[in-house]
């Protein structure tokens, strides 16, 4: 959760903040839409050094710094090859570009680990209306998540998700964006439960 004990210094700090954005504003002639810009920076940096880092709903607690996802194993035997290393990359980039997170494999204050446990492609009939059916590629994770600072916030759960393809094409052909596009909504469900329940 973020941190409100400090409300009544917040509050003090920002009057000081506006009234020395006022006098600069004042002292430099600064039109309106400066001033608003000013003001925009100052809030948003204060907002997070309150301990409290939010962005596109994400919130992180203050103490907690750093992260490490280690490599996925494939338990199926059937996947891409390299897909257990692209799926870990994949994770770790997007924790590494979207959160003020540092990645670190030494004393994490979160990690996460976990395993490919689903790769199958299955027949789908004709949908109403429609003379063909699809084939669809369906993938598991299962995914395990230590907060070393807060044990309460450990969890492990399993994520699937699934693509199709058309019968008449191989499936060699098309993994690979297949493969892609699954990665991407898995790790949006996986980045989702991690950083947007605290």
């Amino acid at each position: 959760m973020c941190n409100t004990d400090g409300s009544k210094v917040w509050k003090r700090q920002w009057r000081l903040v506006v009234g020395l954005l006022l006098f600069v504003a004042v002292q430099k002639k600064l039109s309106l839409m400066s001033f608003r810009q000013l003001l925009y920076l100052c809030l948003l940096s204060f907002s997070l050094a309150l301990g409290c880092y939010s962005f596109k709903g994400i919130s992180i607690p203050p103490d907690v710094n750093t992260y490490y996802v280690s490599l996925f194993e494939d338990q199926t035997q059937q996947s891409a090859p390299t897909f257990p290393r692209d799926f870990t990359e994949r994770l770790k980039d997007r924790i590494r570009r979207e959160t003020r997170l540092t990645y670190s494999d030494t004393d994490p204050d979160i990690e996460f680990s976990g395993a490919i446990t689903g790769f199958s492609v299955t027949a789908e009939a004709p949908k109403a209306n429609e003379q063909i059916g699809f084939n669809k590629l369906t993938v598991t994770v299962r995914v395990e998540f230590i907060n070393h600072k807060n044990e309460k916030a450990n969890w492990r759960q399993q994520f699937s998700f699934y693509d199709y393809f058309d019968p008449a094409q191989n499936l060699l052909d098309v993994q690979d964006q297949l493969l892609e596009n699954i990665s991407k909504e898995l790790v949006d469900q996986i980045f989702n439960r991690a950083f947007t329940n605290w």
